[in-house]
């Protein structure tokens, strides 16, 4: 992975072999990031992506391998706890043109990942709301 940053975005280059969360942590720790919007494409080979059954409060996840080109990768940088927390989701397709996608478990790189996070100043704190049963924004 290799980055520059340019005023408030940084522009990432994720290797083949790299897993995409991982490699977004190690930026925004390095850069301090609190706040930030992320939105990324490239190609993937292995990849878990999972959907949220309101009703159990709970993620079922369907794990992919093969050729995959990420249409779609989007996302939020903010803290739990005061530590790093993202939340993403991403669409690929496939060979054969289908698409698939949810929230972002896992991926790793195939060819190169492109990503561009834009940081906000401010911080946005995430907060379990047993309610819905997720991590969501909270203010402060």
């Amino acid at each position: 992975m290799d980055y520059r940053r340019f005023g408030n975005t940084i522009v990432a280059r994720i290797d083949r072999g790299e897993e995409i969360l991982g490699e977004l942590e190690k930026i925004a720790l390095r850069e301090e990031i609190r706040l930030a919007q992320v939105s990324a494409l490239g190609a993937v080979g292995d990849f878990t992506v999972g959907v949220f059954h309101t009703a159990e409060k709970q993620y079922h996840a369907n794990q992919f391998t093969g050729d995959w080109e990420i249409v779609s990768l989007t996302g939020s940088v903010t803290r739990k706890d005061g530590a790093f927390y993202a939340h993403l989701h991403m669409s690929a397709g496939g060979a054969d043109g289908a698409v698939v996608g949810g929230h972002l478990n896992r991926a790793v790189v195939s060819a190169t990942c492109e990503m561009f996070i834009t940081v906000l100043d401010g911080t946005v704190e995430r907060r379990f709301n047993e309610t819905v049963g997720l991590n969501l924004f909270e203010f402060i």
